[in-house]
């Protein structure tokens, strides 16, 4: 529809060990790709993954990637994924090795998935989704902004409701691929 689209996405690990950081970026999004690969079919993984995600209500884009490989089982991943309750016309088959379909992936995301609902005239409300360290920067936490709107401030400080811990960031940015440090 020749207009741009600010896509915000999360690549979570498929592996069932990772549970609890799955539902912790699932709960900051919108909706999900459950990416089934066509040479292994639906794993326990892709189940209790998708099970978290309809349990957070998303929106949900079935994919089959690996169509170009020639042990892809393209036919049987379809079966069973239509099993979990999905329909034709909702599955996208790509390789994301070749690009095919990739196109028709993004348009999906855009057209099935709701943008997010806030309000940036209210108070800060967010979502710690994640986590990491930098020996330079100390903890960085990656967090969606549900509602209000943040800038860095030498005086900004915030509170996390669940430990009760307070604390003054050193740099607030957003990225676009990569994090931009925000004035």
């Amino acid at each position: 529809d020749h207009q741009q689209y600010e896509l915000n996405l999360i690549d979570t690990p498929g592996h069932v060990d990772f549970t609890y950081e799955v539902s912790r970026s699932l709960a900051a999004c919108e909706g999900a790709l459950l990416v089934v690969d066509a040479t292994q079919g639906v794993q326990a993984q892709t189940l209790a993954n998708l099970r978290l995600a309809r349990e957070s209500n998303l929106t949900i884009i079935p994919i089959i990637n690996k169509i170009d490989m020639t042990n892809a089982k393209i036919e049987e991943t379809e079966r069973e994924i239509y099993d979990l309750g999905f329909t034709n016309e909702e599955v996208i088959r790509i390789s994301a090795k070749t690009g095919q379909n990739v196109e028709k992936c993004l348009e999906a995301i855009v057209e099935r998935i709701p943008t997010p609902q806030g309000n940036p005239e209210k108070p800060l409300r967010a979502l710690v989704f994640s986590s990491q360290f930098d020996a330079h920067k100390g903890v960085v936490i990656f967090v969606r902004i549900v509602d209000g709107s943040i800038t860095f401030d030498t005086d900004l400080h915030l509170q996390f409701l669940a430990s009760g811990v307070t604390v003054t960031p050193i740099e607030v940015g957003h990225f676009i691929p990569a994090m931009n440090r925000k004035a």
